[in-house]
């Protein structure tokens, strides 16, 4: 054999036992625990960083140029928002419609969980699953059918109302009775998530904590006030938490049943970012009124975590 092919067949065979090397390293890298939880992972982190990361940085891009998005005005369209009465309404409307929304939520929630907690377990599976139906059904579906409700020409309520009182409600052209119905119509939507949260956690409340109570002569109040209460207070921050980033951020059920009005009195943030950028053709503006819920909701979500993770740390 030549001194070439000697040479050309060393250097083969050095190329293959590389190969094999860099394989076997790479076959112990792929093995490791945090290299398999990285790729695991990194669908949802590229779904997360192209749904949510991107859009946001690119909203903060476009609330800083003009409307034909062909000039660099820096924050000039947020004070612009800040000088309109419009603005501070929607404002207003957005925290009143998520306090309330909230609060009747979990309240509605919390009593029904306890209602169902008591009925035998062989009949809880019906109730349990009826009382899910308005929260599994897509929001513009069943607000879909509300307005109906509440239309002024074919509305059930006032063909019941006219026909044994003799008179009708303006549900959705008066203000106050239009911000009624869309509070309504989300605590309907809502109210089932907290209850199937409630009843979770009420299932992991030990029984012989409202057996010791009974003993000492503690009444039904009493058990829920110094028991119920405070073994769920966790849950019921987080489900609360949840619920006033969703409700805050509601967009479809306002959209459906009243479009903002009646004179812009019932928009919430997204509905008035969608009113100012979609319809409007204002991007820019419509990207500051959407990035205004974000300093909102992270304040919200500071305070309610820092409070949950002091409570963990005492128990």
């Amino acid at each position: 054999m030549s001194q070439p092919a000697v040479q050309e067949q060393a250097a083969g065979s050095e190329a293959a036992a590389n190969i094999g090397t860099l394989f076997t390293k790479f076959r112990k890298f792929l093995r490791r625990r945090p290299t398999l939880a990285f790729l695991l992972c990194a669908p949802l982190l590229a779904l997360v960083i192209g749904l949510i990361v991107y859009p946001f940085f690119y909203s903060i891009w476009l609330s800083l140029l003009n409307k034909k998005e062909t000039r660099f005005v820096g924050l000039a369209n947020y004070l612009f928002l800040l000088k309109r009465d419009t603005f501070w309404m929607v404002v207003r409307q957005s925290v009143l419609f998520t306090l309330t929304a909230v609060f009747f939520k979990a309240l509605i929630g919390f009593i029904m969980a306890h209602l169902i907690d008591v009925v035998p377990s062989h009949r809880q599976r019906i109730w349990r699953g009826l009382a899910l139906i308005p929260w599994v059904m897509p929001p513009a579906l069943s607000t879909l059918g509300w307005w109906w409700i509440f239309d002024p020409s074919h509305s059930a309520f006032n063909w019941i109302l006219h026909t044994f009182f003799g008179t009708s409600v303006p549900w959705l052209s008066d203000p106050n009775w239009a911000r009624f119905c869309v509070i309504l119509v989300n605590v309907w939507f809502g109210a089932p998530f907290f209850l199937i949260m409630y009843l979770a956690a009420l299932k992991s409340v030990p029984a012989n904590l409202y057996e010791a109570a009974a003993i000492d002569g503690a009444s039904a109040w009493q058990k829920l006030i110094y028991i119920t209460i405070p073994m769920l207070r966790n849950i019921i921050a987080i489900t609360m938490l949840f619920s006033t980033i969703v409700t805050f951020a509601n967009f479809d059920i306002v959209r459906v049943l009243t479009t903002g009005g009646p004179r812009n009195t019932t928009h919430l943030f997204g509905t008035y970012s969608f009113s100012l950028g979609i319809l409007s053709g204002d991007i820019p503006l419509g990207a500051c009124v959407s990035l205004f819920m974000f300093p909102v909701l992270a304040v919200a979500a500071f305070f309610i975590l820092r409070n949950v993770r002091q409570r963990v740390r005492e128990s």
